[in-house]
């Protein structure tokens, strides 16, 4: 197996210091991106994703229903959301809704049109 190596003759040293610093302010913006690309690395949760943009709000039984899964289930997933605060709660009496937060349902609405004009999430190349 061959060893990669760089051969550059010279860095940039202000680039690296200027992408440093970038990278480091942009810290926060980052983690939040990378927990909403997460949550489309898994296709339960982001059909939960979908349901509560087009729905607004459900609650866990609902879910439950519409996908054919157990409460137990769609309550992990839930939780996973809610961790990574890609879902917010109201409380109604004993019944718990959730919803997406802002940034989540910005950040699905292209996605959104997408599979509402069915146009399957191909790229254009």
């Amino acid at each position: 197996m061959e060893r990669e190596v760089c051969i550059r003759l010279r860095s940039d040293r202000q680039q690296i210091e200027s992408c440093k610093v970038f990278l480091r302010d942009k810290e926060e913006a980052i983690a939040s991106l990378a927990n909403l690309f997460q949550l489309a690395g898994n296709a339960v949760r982001l059909k939960i994703a979908f349901l509560l943009h087009r729905e607004g709000e459900l609650c866990v039984c609902d879910i439950s229903d519409i996908l054919s899964m157990n409460i137990a289930a769609i309550s992990q997933h839930l939780r996973k959301l809610k961790d990574r605060q890609l879902v917010i709660t109201r409380r109604s009496g004993q019944t718990i809704y959730y919803r997406l937060t802002s940034k989540t349902e910005v950040f699905l609405d292209p996605y959104v049109e997408d599979l509402i004009e069915d146009n399957h999430f191909i790229p254009n190349l």
